[in-house]
């Protein structure tokens, strides 16, 4: 099987490389944004024509809020209209896509975890056009899966750049920062290695929908933080905030967990637990975190 893979130098992109090829020897093309601008509908159009693969997995997107609330036309651009590109080149060549997309669709009110057909509200830009893309997909390739995630985590980013909450937590403590994170936004850490396998697994069934898929289950960012330390054994100047604290352009989620309903009816919400991924993300770093 041939999979193209967009964004492919993103955390969750170089996860989903490494366990194709791997796991499932499968013939894998990554192109990252230099190379495929999945805005621009004749690149796009060129590009998989020419690649005709039999899964597009499009991980590339504007993920940071607060630019995507400052730019908000790029952030449409990328994450609506680039998906919109991908679904309409893929309905003529036959391929199947997976728009991988985040739990931001949501706005944070609830109680208990979101489900797939919990009517979706974003409160912020990076939301809006993320769900935007997401109805891109569903009306216009019938072959396609949806995948909602968040708190991504994943890669030893050698390069000094902190790529995910817990490489900028342990930048934090090897610079010897205080450290003030949230204890009112909860959410669900999933680690990319983890998330990776489900989505591989997933593209070898004729499963199409939308699927919400994280490690099991929760934590805020300040209780995630606490975990990252003790579990790497360092020592951090860590202190208690809340989202009225922030100067942020862009609204947060105060709730934004995941339930797995669609998962369970096909028998494979089989995840780890956040805390057993984040172990295992730890043991990956291995001594580069205590550089």
């Amino acid at each position: 099987m041939r999979i193209l893979i967009t964004g492919a130098k993103g955390q969750l992109a170089t996860s989903l490389a490494k366990i194709l090829k791997d796991e499932k020897n499968e013939e894998v093309v990554g192109l990252g944004h230099e190379e495929l601008d999945i805005g621009d509908a004749r690149s796009v159009h060129e590009t998989v024509a020419s690649v005709r693969p039999d899964v597009v997995i499009n991980t590339a997107a504007i993920r940071r809020p607060d630019v995507c609330e400052q730019s908000p036309d790029q952030a449409f651009r990328v994450n609506a209209l680039g998906p919109r590109n991908l679904a309409m080149v893929c309905a003529q060549t036959g391929s199947r896509l997976v728009q991988t997309s985040t739990d931001s669709v949501f706005d944070g009110r609830a109680n208990s975890p979101y489900r797939e057909q919990d009517a979706a509200n974003p409160i912020n830009v990076y939301g809006a056009s993320k769900l935007a893309g997401e109805f891109f997909v569903r009306s216009t390739l019938d072959q396609h899966y949806i995948i909602r995630t968040g708190g991504l985590f994943g890669g030893a980013d050698r390069s000094g750049k902190a790529s995910n909450f817990v490489l900028a937590m342990l930048e934090g403590v090897r610079l010897g920062q205080k450290l003030s994170v949230v204890t009112d936004q909860f959410g669900c850490p999933t680690y990319t290695v983890d998330l990776a396998r489900k989505i591989a697994w997933l593209v070898r069934t004729d499963a199409y929908g939308l699927y919400h898929i994280t490690n099991t289950g929760s934590s805020s960012w300040y209780d995630f933080a606490r975990a990252i330390f003790e579990t790497a054994g360092v020592e951090a100047n860590l202190s208690r905030a809340t989202t009225s604290d922030s100067s942020s352009a862009a609204r947060r989620l105060r709730y934004s967990v995941l339930d797995r309903e669609a998962l369970r009816k096909l028998d494979a919400d089989d995840l780890p637990s956040w805390q057993n991924a984040l172990e295992r993300y730890l043991d990956e770093l291995g001594e580069w975190r205590k550089e």
